[in-house]
């Protein structure tokens, strides 16, 4: 049973960070019905300004409390997050808007290299895994027989936070009436007054400020960060958001949660079930077996796809 709450505990700590992720491939799914597949390594940037940031606080303000650094360390990262996805918005993005889907798809694949590449060519990052300091106690909570830590508690506290003000912006504020506007009908949003590229422009940044949110957490978590640490989470994410209907908001946060209890009970119980063949070392194939049985059996996915009319 302590097994059990173990493996739900980390599950809901993994799938919250795929859910902040997945929020912004819907979000900007549902806008423009494209996957932005350089998703996952604006988390990847997002980590990397995170621990410059603390760096520069260890050097310049020794003895900060962990807490305190970590929280600059989200703020500072996030607005470098938002704007490389505004970047890649305006450069890569807006002149494919009526292009084949194919079009955007390469070009998607082509950004998320580049970003890559830049990491890997920064002297103050490079290639190789960089150590992410540990900046919260590492006493364990006891919850019924599991543990979890005080860096889990904050990322279950952020990620929670982060998707009420998301629900809070799309559904009472005048952006997310003119974002729910532009994902119904863009020409007739327009028509209406509403600025499509301004709202374009803001569902860009505000999934990348999520990004950033995740990207820095899971450098807290994990304790190491490299170049391509964006990739997996991205590829997991994105199958989240379609588990839970791609462009549902509601659905990426449900699937996020979901697909990383899965994967966790996956983790917990894949050797027993295989009798010894499998390890938890192979928990990554239960996203990808989830997202070809969602695709064969519910392609709508759990709370069902959204589906705009672009005529």
């Amino acid at each position: 049973m302590d097994t059990f709450i173990q493996q739900i505990l980390n599950g809901l700590v993994l799938g919250s960070m795929y859910a902040l992720v997945a929020l912004g491939y819907t979000m900007v799914y549902g806008v423009l019905n494209l996957i932005n597949f350089a998703h996952g390594d604006v988390l990847m940037i997002g980590a990397m300004v995170g621990l410059s940031i603390l760096r520069m606080l260890d050097s310049t303000f020794p003895g900060l409390p962990g807490g305190v650094q970590l929280a600059i360390a989200i703020l500072g990262a996030i607005p470098v997050a938002m704007l490389v996805n505004v970047l890649i918005e305006r450069v890569a993005y807006r002149r494919l808007r009526n292009a084949p889907r194919l079009a955007p798809l390469i070009t998607a694949i082509g950004v998320s290299i580049l970003l890559q590449t830049f990491v890997m060519a920064m002297p103050f990052w490079g290639r190789s895994p960089l150590p992410f300091p540990q900046l919260l106690s590492s006493d364990p909570i006891m919850v019924g027989g599991a543990v979890i830590s005080q860096t889990q508690v904050l990322l279950l506290v952020l990620a929670a936070v982060a998707m009420v003000l998301l629900v809070f912006l799309v559904e009472k504020t005048k952006m997310g009436r003119a974002m729910r506007a532009v994902a119904e009908n863009p020409r007739v949003a327009g028509l209406m007054g509403v600025d499509s590229n301004r709202v374009i422009v803001s569902t860009f940044a505000i999934g990348a400020a999520l990004a950033a949110v995740a990207g820095v957490m899971w450098g807290a978590n994990y304790a190491s960060i490299q170049f391509a640490m964006g990739t997996l989470p991205g590829m997991k994410a994105f199958s989240a958001a379609v588990l839970g209907g791609i462009g549902n908001i509601y659905g990426a946060m449900i699937g996020g949660i979901v697909l990383g209890i899965i994967e966790s009970l996956g983790a917990g119980y894949i050797g027993d079930l295989t009798g010894g063949f499998l390890d938890s070392r192979y928990q990554d194939i239960f996203a990808f077996v989830v997202l070809i049985l969602v695709l064969t059996v519910r392609p709508s996915g759990i709370m069902g796809e959204r589906v705009a009319d672009r005529a």
